[in-house]
């Protein structure tokens, strides 16, 4: 573990089975404290070169093992996260921002079992096969690997969204490079340490650290990198499809969301108000409070509001109250963007129309949540609504096995036990003449 004369963490790339330095740098900052925490390689293009030309290079070997044999890696790979899930949960607590005990229950779990879940599912999966007497013929279909995946990941959920893209392409049988976020790069270089170990073979997983204008633009780009899986803003997803366009590569985006909570009257309150306000302020900006506010808004409580009491090493941290609004128009930017903070407004509606048409009024589509004790409401509204995917007196209930994804500008394409089996292979059509 390298260290700067700072005591700064030193993160190196991973290409071809090996520790790489690189010649520049960016910080990254402890957001408790908003000191900087470590330095990021701010790989380019011959880093990425580097490490696609490592993943193409092992793809043959890696795709002609049977899923079975690929599988063991995957299960050894989550054995040693979770043997090692004090050290991570700490390195993403620090690196990201979040709490130890959301690392503790969510995201280092999580990243173990993503590894866990696609190793089984993989074994699962069937083909189609059709008789066509008439013509004296067999039809069959094959699902083949890709080839080198391109796997960019944001800051948010930083181990959990990287391994459920590099665990579903490696179990497939592709290769890969990732791309994560700048801003939370700790734990993947972490976990790099132990693909060794695992008996992931030199080249089949590729991390390479930087800028998305930097490093992930030279990997989408890239001619031999024919699949890129993107989590992200809509913005870059729109960059990134214009990158693949003269490639026509395989894409899958998940975007930005705006997403409605709608309340009737006769939902279950206790739960519902508990609920939401996790689904609200969890996994965390000024200036659309300030925005709020000139439009004639209400903060109720949090930022301009409530005074935060923090501990001295603390205060140059990045924290904000948990802030509610109330009292902005529909085409306020507040009701309109994604915000990344514990913020969260309040709107009434009078019927179920309404409800369903505001829900739908922004441009993002990737989930909502219903309350209400009327079944068929549930299911009216549920259906209605656009979304990729919509709780209805429960939130963030997920199976992997469910398709997940967004619609408009939420994203393109669905991730999941079938969906990302199906997104990281592509399907030949085989007739035999008998």
């Amino acid at each position: 573990m390298a260290k700067t004369s700072e005591s700064h963490l030193v993160l190196e790339n991973f290409i071809g089975g090996k520790f790489l330095s690189c010649g520049s740098h960016i910080d990254s900052y402890d957001p408790s404290t908003g000191k900087v925490y470590c330095k990021v390689p701010d790989s380019g293009k011959e880093e990425v070169d580097a490490a696609v030309a490592a993943a193409k290079e092992a793809f043959p070997e890696w795709s002609a093992r049977s899923p079975e044999q690929r599988a063991q890696i995957l299960y050894k790979l989550a054995e040693l996260i979770e043997a090692k899930l004090d050290e991570f949960v700490k390195a993403e607590s620090k690196d990201q921002g979040k709490t130890v005990t959301l690392a503790r229950t969510v995201d280092i779990p999580r990243a173990a079992y993503n590894f866990r879940f696609f190793a089984s599912s993989v074994l699962h999966h069937l083909t189609e096969c059709s008789q066509l007497d008439h013509m004296g013929c067999l039809n069959y279909t094959v699902r083949c690997p890709v080839g080198v995946a391109g796997l960019i990941s944001p800051w948010n959920l930083p181990l959990y969204l990287l391994t459920w893209k590099i665990a579903p392409a490696i179990a497939a049988g592709n290769t890969v490079v990732a791309k994560p976020s700048e801003m939370t790069s700790v734990t993947a270089w972490m976990m790099c340490k132990l693909m060794e170990q695992a008996g992931v073979p030199p080249g089949v997983v590729n991390i390479v650290f930087g800028t998305g204008p930097k490093a992930g633009d030279a990997l989408v780009g890239h001619p031999d990198v024919p699949l890129v899986s993107f989590t992200g803003s809509t913005a870059t997803a729109q960059r990134i499809t214009e990158r693949c366009a003269p490639y026509c590569k395989k894409l899958s985006l998940e975007l930005g969301g705006k997403n409605p909570a709608i309340v009737f009257a006769d939902a279950d309150l206790d739960q519902c108000i508990e609920t939401t306000v996790r689904s609200s302020f969890s996994n965390q900006v000024r200036s659309f409070v300030a925005l709020a506010k000139s439009e004639g808004g209400t903060i109720h409580c949090g930022e301009g509001v409530d005074e935060l009491d923090l501990p001295e090493e603390n205060k140059a941290g990045y924290f904000m109250p948990a802030t509610v609004i109330s009292g902005v128009s529909d085409s306020s930017r507040v009701m309109q963007d994604e915000i990344f903070g514990p913020v969260t407004c309040v709107s009434p509606f009078d019927t179920e129309d309404e409800a369903v048409s505001r829900g739908n009024g922004v441009r993002y589509g990737l989930s909502a949540t219903v309350w209400s004790r009327d079944v068929g409401r549930v299911h009216r509204v549920a259906r209605r609504l656009q979304a990729g995917l919509v709780w209805t007196n429960c939130w963030m209930v997920r199976d992997l096995n469910l398709p997940f994804g967004g619609m408009k500008n939420s994203g393109v394409g669905r991730e999941g036990g079938k969906d990302s089996y199906h997104f990281f292979t592509e399907v030949k059509s085989i007739t035999i003449k008998h």
